[in-house]
């Protein structure tokens, strides 16, 4: 491949595809060629803003014939047989999380997949936040000793729509992924998952017999021990945490603030404004750098985008979660 910028064709302009739309006109490497939405306005207002062609048919932006990789940011129950049809037109994949919400979906397809010699790359967009990732090579590099607990705090400002909720596959399936993935970044080899789940404030996840709040502990070959605590409402704002600690010390990463500057006064000492909004604001760093990532995929280079293997695992694990809350019983898994 020679050093033209890689033309991408984009699938879904919702929230997330705007995010990565961005992100491709932003990067020198990456061109934004076509975008497609059944949506067909949406298509043409991410067009007019970041460039390309819009259309309302993803199957017309594949034939196209003049695209080098496809990112796919449509809703989740599309992502497997879009993922299929871009292998079929022999593009290379960056898809968001969930592969699928059903484990047998995703299996379904893991087998084309892995004898492709296409790359499918799953955006797990945490791994490239600069914080996590130092904090990851930190402890790779020994550091602080041997890696015994690692602590992952994600906390939403609010709870979704309970319309979302309904489609969502619940908390673990939709939220706690994220965390699944960061604890196989640092620990890949889980081998329990024990996880409990409450409704305390949510009418969506009661709604819909999910919960808004839980806490999963995930145990390692090695015996070191993963702690992910969720909740889907935070009055203190995006509450977005790390604690690595090891034999020899321990690694902490803090909320990102919106501004660097305190104040102090009679009635407070040293007061600091609000932490970052969302995560478009906290990951938009992340989200970058995993464009980065991929285009070396694409290009052949070193790279460590997320694989769909990396996409399966994440999601045995949040279905080995929903499990053990429903059950109250840990879950013994097995990643191969």
């Amino acid at each position: 491949m020679n050093d033209s910028p890689i033309r991408f064709g984009l699938i879904g302009t919702g929230r997330i595809g705007q995010v990565h739309a961005r992100s491709i006109a932003e990067n020198p490497r990456t061109a934004l060629s076509r975008v497609a939405d059944p949506f067909v306005e949406g298509a043409r207002s991410v067009a007019a803003r970041f460039g390309g062609t819009p259309t309302d048919s993803a199957d017309e932006l594949l034939a196209a014939g003049d695209l080098d990789a496809v990112l796919i940011a449509s809703p989740t129950p599309t992502h497997v047989p879009l993922i299929s049809a871009a292998l079929d037109a022999g593009l290379p994949v960056l898809c968001e999380k969930p592969i699928d919400l059903d484990l047998a979906a995703v299996d379904a397809l893991r087998g084309r997949v892995a004898a492709s010699p296409v790359p499918v790359a799953i955006g797990f967009n945490r791994r490239f936040d600069p914080a996590f990732a130092d904090v990851r090579a930190r402890v790779r590099a020994g550091e602080i000793g041997e890696l015994e607990q690692l602590t992952i705090t994600s906390r939403d400002p609010a709870a979704p729509p309970a319309d979302y909720v309904g489609v969502s596959g619940g908390i673990f399936r939709d939220m706690t992924i994220h965390d699944f993935d960061m604890a196989r970044f640092f620990l890949p080899d889980i081998v329990e998952v024990q996880a409990s789940g409450s409704t305390l404030f949510d009418e969506g996840a009661r709604q819909h017999g999910d919960f808004d709040t839980a806490v999963v502990v995930l145990r390692s070959r090695s015996g070191a021990l993963v702690t992910i605590v969720n909740s889907r409402h935070s009055a203190v704002g995006y509450d977005q945490r790390m604690e690595a600690f090891g034999s020899r010390g321990m690694l902490n990463v803090a909320n990102a603030p919106t501004s660097l500057v305190s104040v102090s006064t009679a009635a407070a000492v040293e007061a600091r404004p609000p932490y970052q909004d969302f995560f478009l604001d906290r990951y938009r760093e992340a989200y970058a750098a995993e464009l980065e990532a991929f285009v070396s995929t694409v290009r052949g280079e070193p790279s460590e985008s997320p694989t769909f293997e990396d996409g399966r695992a994440a999601l045995v694990l949040a279905e080995a979660a929903q499990r053990s809350a429903e059950t109250g019983r840990s879950v013994p898994v097995d990643l191969d």
